[in-house]
């Protein structure tokens, strides 16, 4: 009987060598896979890395001096400043341009301020809007209210602005439509707005037409010029009806001037509603930094707009950025509050966190199947290990010596080997197990004194 269980043991402990070899074959592998996993993983977090801090670097499209754009560009330039980003202005014509530029990933341009009217989404799907900042009104100045008198503009020397900006777009397209402008009589030009405001000043055009802001120095410097005009939409309801983009605005009489009065009267104005327009792919940190700058710089109340107005969560020509969503709900998020830049850049990179995952992961998985199978047996062989010293302390007291308490430390531990619940697969282990128990029992019952009743075993139920 004793060496049928030193064979046991022997059994017990080429299954746990076994699965202790069956456990160190993959940590041996685990050596060289780890360093082929770490160094990819290094190369990429460099090109991470060099990727972030090439992304501290955000370009923007300005247009010509005079406009309102190419004020407020600098304005965020000046604001994202402050936390990190380095705003590059490119020049551009015009919206048209921009839109364009916005569109080719190898332009470079990933944010411009475009005017609704100028793109769809089914034309820019590249694109995203982080929503609209302010109004954008049609500005037609003249000298000696050349619209009012003649209700179109016929044989007149006109500035639309540049190929490729909002204003020549949406003026030829808009104005001609409605028959203000006389497209084959007028002589049109192709003006930035510095210069057509010089040139109808000095009468050396007749029409200066503008798509920008109130705050736009071309536009103020006109409305207070002498000899110039601006002049009234009469049919503004009518565009705004056929233009949903547009809108009909009054400048009040008097607000430019209320001494002389400057307008004389309640002005007329079509306008449309510039956004802040930005690639889908820009990351997320850099829209936060985008539309926390626009909060500062467009929500203050001012002429066609209240306090808070701007910038508001429009999506008029194209879809609204999921971020942009979520900030005009929630605000900004709390890590990207709180981070630095460079750390928030880093962290929303999907490739810093599933690299080192699947480098953890990996052996996991290998080494789970044979710590299973070592952790299932051991809990049998521990009860093996406890029969095997039972029976070599029967052995040591002799023939005569096999007392009745070992009896009963057989069948507790009869007992356990019934109650052990263990999967299917590693049940025959427990049924050798009690058969091994019932093998020493009937050698000890030969040699105790006093022979002792055969116990009833108790059945076992199925496991699991």
């Amino acid at each position: 009987m004793s060496g049928e269980l030193q064979e046991v043991s022997a059994m017990e402990k080429a299954a746990v060598d076994s699965s202790s070899h069956r456990i160190a074959r993959p940590l041996k592998t685990l050596i060289p896979i780890t360093f082929l996993v770490l160094v990819p993983l290094v190369v990429c977090l460099a090109f991470v890395l060099l990727h972030s801090i090439q992304v501290r670097t955000v370009a923007m499209a300005v247009y010509p001096e005079g406009s309102l754009n190419a004020e407020l560009v600098k304005q965020y330039r000046e604001v994202l400043g402050r936390d990190g980003l380095d705003l590059r202005l490119v020049p551009s014509a015009g919206a048209l341009e921009s839109v364009a530029r916005l569109r080719d990933p190898k332009s470079g341009i990933s944010a411009a301020l475009i005017p609704d009217g100028i793109t769809t989404e089914k034309d820019s799907p590249e694109l995203v809007s982080l929503g609209t900042l302010f109004y954008q009104p049609f500005w037609v100045f003249s000298r000696d209210h050349l619209l009012q008198k003649h209700k179109q503009l016929r044989g007149l020397r006109i500035s639309i602005g540049p190929e490729g900006s909002s204003s020549r777009a949406l003026a030829l397209e808009i104005l001609g439509r409605g028959g203000i402008i006389d497209r084959k009589s007028a002589t049109l030009f192709s003006f930035p707005p510095s210069e057509s405001v010089q040139k109808l000043i000095h009468g050396e055009i007749d029409v200066a037409i503008l798509l920008d802001g109130w705050e736009s120095p071309a536009v103020q410097q006109l409305l207070k010029a002498k000899d110039v005009n601006l002049e009234s939409i009469s049919r503004a309801e009518a565009f705004a009806a056929l233009y949903p983009y547009l809108n009909k605005l009054v400048l009040p009489a008097g607000v430019v001037d209320p001494a002389e009065p400057r307008p004389a009267t309640d002005t007329l104005l079509i306008a449309s509603k510039s956004s802040l327009v930005i690639r889908k792919d820009l990351p997320p940190t850099i829209q936060y930094l985008l539309l926390e700058a626009a909060v500062e710089i467009h929500s203050t109340p001012g002429m066609f707009r209240t306090s808070d107005e701007f910038p508001a969560p429009e999506s008029i020509d194209l879809p609204l950025s999921t971020y942009a969503r979520e900030f005009y709900k929630t605000g900004t998020p709390f890590l990207h509050r709180h981070l630095p830049l460079w750390l928030a850049l880093l962290v929303e990179q999907p490739v810093v966190w599933i690299i080192p995952l699947v480098v953890v992961l990996f052996p996991l998985f290998r080494l789970a199947p044979p710590i299973y199978d070592w952790f299932e047996r051991r809990r049998v062989y521990k009860l093996y290990a406890e029969l095997k010293r039972l029976e070599d302390e029967m052995l040591l007291a002799g023939s005569g010596g096999v007392r009745l308490d070992y009896i009963e430390r057989l069948d507790q531990l009869e007992d356990r080997a019934n109650h052990l619940s263990v999967p299917s697969p590693f049940r025959p282990l427990v049924y050798g197990l009690r058969l091994h128990i019932d093998m020493v029992r009937q050698r000890s019952e030969k040699t105790v004194s006093q022979p002792q009743p055969r116990r009833h075993h108790r059945s076992v139920g199925s496991n699991n």
